[in-house]
């Protein structure tokens, strides 16, 4: 039975349908599932779907990358590293959320919008909104991490707004080597430049990234850049 729409645009239908008429988000899952003909949204998924794209990009990252997430506002960046989090606790990982936009009731906010009870992650899961975070500050609340923990940073662009801080290309540098020695996972939430335009093309890429300050892309191993509900991670 073909989709009206891809299974990704479904599953952004049943997420907003979840939030407008607050209902968990399995029943707008099957819900959305049963508009398509389908008795239950797992009916549909081992059909048409496949692993979610936050737990596909999961199994591509090794201990020590760094990956950027780059999206407009809007687009779901956070919710998808808040995802990838997730992701990573299912499989026994520790995750750590650094944040200088959020505060903790707005993250525990995103788990209840995907469908997740935070409480199920609570030995496992870490929030910190302190205005004092930089490298220095990450890493030393991160010394205890064992290996393998995913840590979200939100976002790239506020980590050097403290004057008192190093500049932001050292500062990533000193998380690329605590990363590789502590074998951590460090996902930085980042901001594209208004400049781009999707009508121009699907997906913003590195050369979109705003860099209000200097910083060489290339010490992120991996990036993945949002749009419209889709998600696209290239090699």
């Amino acid at each position: 039975m073909k989709l009206s729409v891809p299974a990704y645009q479904l599953k952004r239908q049943a997420k907003r349908l979840s939030r407008e008429e607050n209902i968990p988000l399995h029943a707008a899952l099957d819900r959305t599932a049963a508009k398509e003909g389908f008795g239950s949204w797992s009916l549909l998924a081992s059909r048409h779907d496949e692993l979610p794209a936050a737990a596909r990009l999961l199994s591509s990252l090794q201990p020590g990358d760094l990956l950027l997430v780059g999206a407009r506002p809007g687009q779901g960046k956070t919710l998808f590293s808040l995802e990838l989090a997730i992701e990573a606790m299912k499989i026994g990982r520790r995750s750590a959320f650094f944040s200088l936009e959020y505060t903790q009731k707005d993250i525990l906010g995103r788990f209840h919008a995907l469908g997740v009870e935070p409480a199920e992650f609570d030995s496992r899961f870490e929030f910190d909104g302190s205005d004092a975070i930089d490298a220095g500050y990450m890493i030393t609340m991160l010394e205890a991490a064992p290996r393998g923990t995913l840590v979200v940073v939100d976002y790239l662009q506020l980590l050097d707004q403290n004057r008192q801080s190093p500049d932001l290309v050292d500062q990533i540098r000193e998380l690329r080597s605590f990363a590789r020695n502590k074998g951590l996972i460090f996902v930085f939430i980042s901001q594209i430049d208004r400049s781009y335009d999707p009508a121009n093309k699907p997906f913003p890429n590195l050369g979109d990234v705003r860099l209000p300050n200097p910083l060489d892309l290339s010490l992120f191993d991996r990036a993945c850049f949002l749009n419209d509900g889709a998600v696209q991670f290239p090699a």
